[in-house]
Formats: C-alpha cells, structure tokens, sequence
C-alpha cells in the first residue's frame, strides 16, 4: 500500500529538497509515521514504538545525502532503518513474546456469536504463537513480520533488508512452516505472495 504523492512530490523529490532545506523532510514524517509506528507497536508495544520510530526517522535524516533520488518511493527504505532500529531492541522483542505466551488468555466480551468464537480462538493461540514467534530466527521473523504488520510486499521486503526476493521467500517459507508446527498444523498467515 503507496502512500499518494501529496503536492510536496515524490519521496525522492522531498529527500533532495531537504538537503538544502532540513524542515522538508517533515513531509516524509507525515507520509510515513503512522505506517512505521503500527508496524513497530506490533513488535515492540507501545512503550518502545515511539521512541524506535523516531531513532529511525533520525537515522533517515541522518544519512538523507545517501538516498538514491532514483528510487521514487521512501517507504521501503525508511522501514528498512526501521528494522535495524528495532534489531536494537531485539532482546526486549523476545522477552516480550515469552510474556506474552505466559499471560493468561483475556475473557471473551459480550457481542455477536461469530465475534466471539473467533476472540476466544485467537486467545486461545495467542500464547502458541508468541512462543513461535521468539524462536524463530531473527531474519525469518523480520521478513515475516514485514509482510503481515508492514504491509510490505514481496520486492519491499527485499528492498527494505538488503536481501534478494528469492530470500525473501525462503525466509517466509520456513517461518510459515515453523509457525504452522507449533499450531498444530493451521497456518495463521494468510498473505499472499507478491511478485
């Protein structure tokens, strides 16, 4: 999912202008934070997220001089500096899935049958899959994490870490595979593959 092109131009055209002029790239802010955050409260909570989010949009400012003006879109990039910020906090990230996987499931609240059958289904998982989730390896779990929290494609992903997409589907590919194990068979990923 593209973030539209405001008047401000392309990602590219708004990184250049900010060389000569610093406060431009609080477009890119603008674009993206809320993308980057989402994306980082799922992995971090919400305690860390912030702070992550803005360590990221610091090293993009940082290091705005190396942006290839080629590359029209930021999104990819900036979620890759976002990845490596959180690659910082990794630790935090594991203890925080075996919290989880500790915790007692949340009751089920009032409303709709079918509402309720799928909370409690997921509740019931949730300490499964957190567990999963900390054991894997910490590139499949970023390449995984990117398509389903990210919203990243395929190509993004690759673009984001630095790796070719072919690696990008292998990682996925085994992630899938150990998560679906430590299910029980069921697979709770349910994107599909992009080009």
């Amino acid at each position: 999912m593209a973030v539209a092109m405001s008047e401000a131009g392309t990602d590219a055209a708004v990184i250049v202008a900010s060389r000569a002029d610093p406060a431009r790239f609080s477009v890119l802010y603008d674009r993206y934070t809320m993308q980057l955050y989402r994306f980082a409260y799922r992995r971090v909570g919400p305690d860390t997220a912030e702070d992550v989010v803005a360590e990221t949009f610091l090293a993009a400012f940082r290091h705005r001089r190396r942006y290839d003006p080629r590359r029209p879109d930021a999104r990819a990039w900036l979620f890759g500096i976002l990845v490596r910020e959180l690659a910082q906090h990794r630790r935090r990230e594991a203890a925080r899935y075996r919290a989880l996987a500790k915790a007692p499931a949340d009751s089920p609240v009032d409303g709709p049958a079918d509402r309720v059958a799928a909370a409690v289904g997921a509740r019931a998982l949730r300490g499964v899959l957190a567990t999963a989730l900390a054991e894997l390896a910490d590139g499949d779990r970023d390449v995984l994490l990117l398509l389903a929290w990210g919203d990243l494609s395929y190509a993004e992903v690759a673009e984001s870490i630095g790796i070719p997409v072919g690696t990008v589907r292998s990682r996925v590919h085994r992630a899938r595979r150990q998560l679906r194990d430590a299910l029980g068979g069921s697979d709770p990923t349910t994107e599909t593959e992009d080009a």
